[in-house]
């Protein structure tokens, strides 16, 4: 399996998160669906999908989450090297910053954002190290 924390050159698509306030029934429909599997950590699992691929991503208990929070949502995200200088280079091109940048305990930086159209991103950088 590719290390999903190592660099990678032209700011691919690196991670998904997918926001439900039903996560049984989503999880149930990704697994029947797709075969996608699920490790769950409080309100917050990690999804696989599939035993050789490199796009990982989360399934968000919405339920759990503050009130700015949508209750369902499916957000790409970006690998960037900077996170504040890749939100400063949205809102350049006309986008807007809806949260963040931001950092996890562990050092995971990211933010999110929209295109000029509307269409939400998120953008994030793994631990160094």
């Amino acid at each position: 399996m590719a290390d999903t924390n190592a660099p990678r050159p032209g700011n691919p698509v690196t991670w998904f998160e997918i926001g439900t306030d039903d996560p049984d029934a989503a999880m149930a429909f990704y697994r029947d669906v797709f075969g996608w599997t699920f490790e769950t950590h409080d309100s917050y699992s990690m999804i696989t999908t599939g035993p050789d691929h490199s796009l990982h991503g989360g399934l968000n208990d919405t339920r759990a989450a503050g009130p700015s929070t949508p209750t369902t949502y499916a957000v790409p995200y970006i690998q960037v090297e900077v996170v504040a200088d890749a939100c400063a280079a949205v809102e350049a091109a006309g986008g807007k910053v809806i949260a963040g940048p931001a950092s996890t305990p562990e050092g995971l930086d990211f933010a999110h954002v929209a295109d000029p159209a509307g269409n939400h991103i998120g953008l994030w950088r793994p631990p160094a190290g």
